[in-house]
Parts: C-alpha cells; sequence; structure tokens
C-alpha cells in the first residue's frame, strides 16, 4: 500500500474525471480516493521506545497499551480486507494507542473502549440527530445558508448535512460516552483500518488530557479555528502513522483504490468543514517549529481565534469585533436559538467556500475556479485546496443577524451581513467578487435604488449592498420595499454606485479574472456523533503542502 492519506470523494467532470475531498473525526465507509500525502515535519525527534521496559503500564508507558506494545505483530496484520475475526478487535485497538503514544509522545490515562453496531442500530441511535430542531432552529440554519448561496430556496440546509451524514460514517469518537463507535455492515468481524482508527484515538487522548465537550455554541468561524488544532493534531498523527505503516509497521489495513460510490454532497457546505482538515496539519507543524510537541499542548489553552490564523499561522489576526444594531420595524424580529450564541460568524475559511462553490461541477459557475481553489495530483485527483484567497484574505471580522416575520418561513426572512476587513482595498477586494456572485445567480439592478438589485429563481429576494471604508454589509429581503424594514436606510432611493462594478462582473473575461472564475464547471450542534458529521465527510486528508 502506498504512503497515502485519501478523500472520501466523488467523481465529477471538469475538463476531466476528478474526484473531490471530505474529512476525517470519524470516519467514512465510502470507497477512497488516495493522492500522495507529505511527510510530516520531525521538528522534534520521536521517542525510542524500550520494549524490554521492566511492569510497563498503561498510563506510565509511552508505547505500551494493556499487554500489547507498539512494534507487537498480530494475526490480522497479514490479512488484505481488514477484517478482523471474532476476538481480534481489542488488540488490534491497544496495539493502534501504543503506537499513537509513540508518534504523540504521551501516553493514554486509560483503555479507550470501542463499540461495534450495525448502521441499522446507528441510525436507530441517532437517527432523530438532525430531526430535534426546532422550527426557528431549522428556519435560521436555512437563512445562513442562503446567505452563502450555498443552498437555494428550495432546499434544506439540514437536509443537506443529513445527506453527507447518513450512510457514511463508519465511525466517531463520542466524548460523552469517552468511547469510539464503529459502524459496520458486519459487526462480528469488521473491516478495520488502523490508520482511521488511530486518528479516532488521537481524539480519545486529547478528551483524556483537555476534553472536547463544551463548545457546541460556537459560531461557523469559532468551530473552523478550534477544528484546526484538533483535527489538524488527529491529520497529522494519523497521516505519519500510515507512513510507519508503509516502512516500519505491520498494519491491519484493508486494499483501497481509487474511485467507489458517489454520496450526495453539498460542496459550499462541505468546503466549510473541511478545511480545519485541509489546514490544519500545517498549522500543527508551525506549533511543533515554534516548541515541538509542547507548543501544540498549550495551544489548548490558548486556541486560533479564527480560521485565518490556522490558514496562515504566522499571522496572529485577533478579529475585529463586529456588532449590528436592530434597525427593524416591529413587523420584523431577530431570529434567536437556543443553540447558538443569536448570530453567525462565518469567517475567512467559510467564505472562501462561499465564493468557490460550484468550482467543482460542470453544471454551476463559481467566482474562484476550480484551478485556483483545487490542484490536482499528475493523474488528475485532487492533491490540495487553498483557503487562501485574494477575495478573502484581507477578512477582519463579520456577523450576520437573521430576521423573521411571525410567520416564521424562508420566504418571509431577511438577514444582515456585514463584513469588516483589514484595508479599504480589501473591503473592496471582497465587494467585486460578492458582485460576481451576486451576476452569478442573475441579480438585476433595480432602477431609482441604490445598490439594490433582485434576484427572481433559486435565491429570491432583494439586495442591498453599502460599502463604507473598510466595512461591506449586505441586508436582504423578500421585497426592495421590505429592505429598510429589515434595516432603515437599506435600498434608499438614488443613483446605483456600484452599477460600473456590477457591469464589470458580468462582462468579465477568465483571462482578466484574478481568481480564474471557471464558468464552465454557526453551527449544528455537537462534537460526537454531529461532529461526526464532519468525520464522515473526510476517511483521510489531501497531500499537503509543507
Amino acid at each position: 500500500m502506498k504512503a497515502t492519506r485519501a478523500f472520501v470523494l466523488v467523481a465529477v467532470v471538469v475538463l476531466s474525471t476528478i474526484t473531490a475531498p471530505a474529512a476525517a473525526a470519524g470516519t467514512a465507509a465510502t470507497p477512497s480516493t488516495s493522492v500522495e500525502a507529505t511527510q510530516p515535519s520531525t521538528a522534534t525527534p520521536l521517542p525510542q521506545v524500550e520494549t524490554g521496559t521492566d511492569e510497563p503500564t498503561t498510563s506510565g508507558t509511552i508505547g505500551y497499551v494493556e499487554g500489547y506494545w507498539y512494534n507487537d505483530s498480530l494475526p490480522a496484520d497479514d490479512r488484505d480486507d481488514g477484517v478482523l475475526e471474532e476476538g481480534e478487535l481489542e488488540a488490534v485497538v491497544y496495539r493502534a494507542m501504543a503506537r499513537v503514544e509513540v508518534i504523540r509522545e504521551k501516553p493514554f490515562q486509560e483503555a479507550v473502549s470501542v463499540d461495534v453496531i450495525t448502521r441499522e442500530e446507528f441510525e436507530a441511535e441517532n437517527g432523530d440527530t438532525f430531526g430535534e430542531f426546532e422550527d426557528d432552529e431549522r428556519l435560521y440554519h436555512n437563512v445562513r445558508f442562503e446567505a452563502l448561496f450555498m443552498v437555494d430556496r428550495d432546499t434544506d440546509a439540514v437536509e443537506e448535512y443529513r445527506a453527507m451524514y447518513d450512510s457514511s460514517v463508519a465511525g466517531y469518537y463520542d466524548p460523552a460516552t469517552d468511547e469510539i463507535v464503529l459502524v459496520s455492515d458486519t459487526p462480528e468481524t469488521p473491516a478495520t483500518n488502523e490508520v482511521t482508527l488511530g486518528h479516532e484515538l488521537v481524539h480519545a487522548l486529547q478528551d483524556q488530557y483537555v476534553g472536547l465537550e463544551g463548545n457546541e455554541n460556537e459560531t461557523r468561524d469559532e468551530a473552523n479555528a478550534r477544528n484546526g488544532l484538533v483535527e489538524g493534531e488527529a491529520v497529522w498523527v494519523d497521516t505519519e502513522y500510515e507512513d510507519r505503516c508503509q516502512s516500519e509497521w505491520d498494519c491491519v489495513l484493508p486494499d483501497e483504490q481509487r474511485g467507489g460510490g458517489t454520496p450526495q454532497i453539498n460542496w459550499g457546505i462541505y468546503f466549510t468543514v473541511f478545511q480545519p482538515y485541509d489546514d490544519g496539519p500545517e498549522y500543527i507543524d508551525y506549533l511543533r517549529e515554534q516548541g515541538g510537541w509542547d507548543a501544540v499542548d498549550a495551544a489548548y489553552d490558548d486556541p486560533p481565534a479564527s480560521s485565518s490564523e490556522v490558514i496562515r499561522p504566522a499571522e496572529e489576526r485577533e478579529p475585529t469585533p463586529v456588532e449590528i444594531e436592530d434597525r427593524s420595524t416591529d413587523r420584523w424580529e431577530r431570529l434567536e436559538t437556543d443553540e447558538g450564541p443569536g448570530y453567525s460568524s462565518f469567517g475567512e475559511a467559510t467564505m472562501a467556500a462561499m465564493f468557490a462553490d460550484g468550482a467543482v461541477s460542470t453544471f454551476e459557475s463559481s467566482v474562484v475556479g476550480v484551478g485556483e481553489f483545487v490542484t490536482f495530483d499528475d493523474e488528475g485527483y485532487v492533491a490540495d485546496i487553498d483557503y487562501d484567497q485574494p477575495y478573502t484574505d484581507g477578512w477582519a471580522g463579520d456577523r450576520l443577524v437573521a430576521y423573521a416575520t411571525d410567520e416564521r418561513t424562508i420566504e418571509e426572512s431577511g438577514y444582515v451581513w456585514r463584513t469588516e476587513w483589514t484595508s479599504e482595498s480589501e473591503a473592496e477586494q471582497f465587494l467585486d467578487g460578492y458582485l460576481e456572485l451576486l451576476d452569478i445567480h442573475d441579480a438585476e439592478p433595480v432602477d431609482g435604488r441604490q445598490d439594490t438589485v433582485v434576484i427572481d429563481d433559486g435565491h429570491p429576494g432583494a439586495y442591498y449592498v453599502d460599502h463604507d471604508g473598510t466595512t461591506v454589509t449586505i441586508v436582504r429581503a423578500p421585497s426592495v420595499d421590505e429592505l429598510p424594514e429589515i434595516r432603515e436606510g437599506a435600498a434608499p432611493a438614488g443613483e446605483d454606485t456600484l452599477a460600473f462594478a456590477f457591469e464589470d462582473a458580468n462582462e468579465t473575461d477568465d483571462a482578466d479574472d484574478p481568481t480564474g472564475t471557471d464558468d464552465e464547471s454557526d453551527e449544528l450542534p455537537g462534537f460526537g456523533v454531529v461532529a461526526a458529521l464532519v468525520g464522515v465527510l473526510v476517511a483521510v486528508t489531501v497531500a499537503r503542502r509543507r
């Protein structure tokens, strides 16, 4: 088996047949497409473990767990399919724990329980995860993802998550029960990928030392930032783990081939949640270069403040606080839920995903073209995703507040989305991209209303765009007349100051487009089972830029 990591990939056609990515806090059962992996950096040498230690203990000896050393051989090592016979799982788990300890240079405090259940049991136990949303919560999520143009009026954002989640989860770590759950169609003799198991064991190790619960109410950007550390560490370790399986360890690994099934994926949402798995390992590299694993440990007390910090670790850019005062009429009220802070902050990673949504589809257009967002290997498979994009790299902060009438329907909803940028030129860069996004969705300027457009299909409504220095504010309402009801002063009478820029967006030629547009082409709650929704996306990871 090659020294590779993989995405869960869906075959799409963009000039050639490619497959594109997925994530890693749980594991996906869908067949994987491999890409070459780069060795993790070795800022500090891995420990030399002596197997002859007298009276080793699980909590006190690195490389030894419950009677198994990291370099022990097991009968399952010789099987190509990774299938474990009855009674073999425990030994594989304990040896994998010992191997994670060797790479991470830290012992488990106690053994980790692994439970194997059928997919039917999984669906019965967790099938209501997405169905428990109150009406306001579901509406809130739909407003958020409509604002990003990732779901249209006829699509339910929660169901889009569910589509990526159902029938794909193969395993996850649940901090509420301190156990790893494997989902298998053959629970008595489960097929096991030891490297993927190692990834989940990293989460168990993290939970034993720093805890993984208590972050359910994060915004999207806070979640991506935190996962840049949590998932970045897990992907870093599992990449080193697999490399050792290629070179010095016998491992339980099923044969993996490119291609396979085609799970339903909303690429915009997918790219949003994938970012920590792509950029996180480089963030871990950066920390290790500063101070080895001690620096990684210390980062849990001072985690990255935004996805920007994970995208570019050397830049410690504190987000700018963004406030939006309520200037709505009595007909409209802010839509809040019990599950979050009452507002969204998308962050740089999600906004880059917004501009790249559609980049890997032959049926959609995107602001950021596939050639600028996705790097392919020599065989035409995804090798890397670049979230550092010109339209969004000046992000300083953002906040979206949703509004609804008493009807509580998506048809009678709206929002105010304010974004802050590091300079006026960066704000203008974002504005250019957003105007092009409106153009892609067939926005038409409104005569006699300043900087106001309407969209009839897909994402229907009226949009007012206000640019003031380093601030860009976007207001959306069901109609032009209701824009000032959601935000007083929106859509004033007057000439369209953005008309020239909007026309430029309509006429932009690919050769002149700095991002290579290709015209052919907060949060759902919980870290455990629902965070496996993220883990469901990536079976493994992409070849990383080191």
